[in-house]
């Protein structure tokens, strides 16, 4: 896996600077990731935008389409692959690193309990999104509402992060051996605000 790490960035950074094809290379390892690629783009795109903070947004608005996209492709895996590709994936030795059981059965409690809404939690957490995505294809999520959802949820990821980066460009090895914690407060914080909100439009309505 480490060797694969340093692969992947080695397709956009060599010598400290950007390769000749840096942003097409980090789209594709976003479209990848969000279906079967077991690298995620966020290190890669952390470096990048430690190189160009002003490119940092730039940057996530790259890995927000690419996700998105990549996910439908994940969605559509897990619905017409279905369970036969994922006992397949689950038994095979590389992949089942990844694509556990244990992990699929806990995507499927989160949609049965969740529905499309599950799909920011993996955006905020180190889950791999690959495994809801096909995970929503298999549980048979509404389609267009898992697109909406994963792109509010992708989007508000990577342009958190490309934020710090645009405006921390300085500090980012902070945010890569922290970046796990810093997805999860995030996650904290945005669920403390819909509960909040769950409770003040209420109380604005009685009044």
């Amino acid at each position: 896996m480490q060797g694969l790490m340093d692969w992947t960035t080695s397709l956009v950074i060599q010598n400290g600077e950007f390769t000749q094809n840096a942003f097409v290379a980090l789209w594709i390892l976003a479209f990848a990731e969000s279906s079967f690629f077991p690298i995620p783009p966020d290190i890669p795109f952390i470096m990048m935008g430690a190189i160009q903070p002003k490119m940092a947004l730039f940057m996530a608005f790259l890995l927000s389409t690419a996700s998105v996209i990549g996910g439908a492709l994940g969605y559509g895996i897990g619905l017409y692959g279905g369970r036969p590709l994922v006992e397949w994936m689950v038994n095979t030795r590389f992949i089942g690193r990844i694509f556990n059981q244990q992990k699929f059965d806990m995507v499927e409690t989160y949609y049965q309990k969740y529905d499309v809404w599950a799909v920011l939690i993996a955006a905020f957490t180190p889950i791999p999104y690959k495994v809801f995505t096909i995970g929503g294809g298999l549980c048979r999520i509404h389609f267009w509402k898992f697109m909406l959802v994963s792109l509010i949820g992708r989007s508000s990821r990577f342009f958190l992060v490309g934020g710090a980066l645009y405006f921390f460009g300085d500090h980012a090895q902070i945010l890569v051996k922290n970046f796990d914690k810093f997805l999860v407060g995030m996650l904290v914080l945005g669920v403390l605000g819909f509960v909040a909100m769950k409770y003040m439009v209420p109380a604005k309505n009685k009044a």
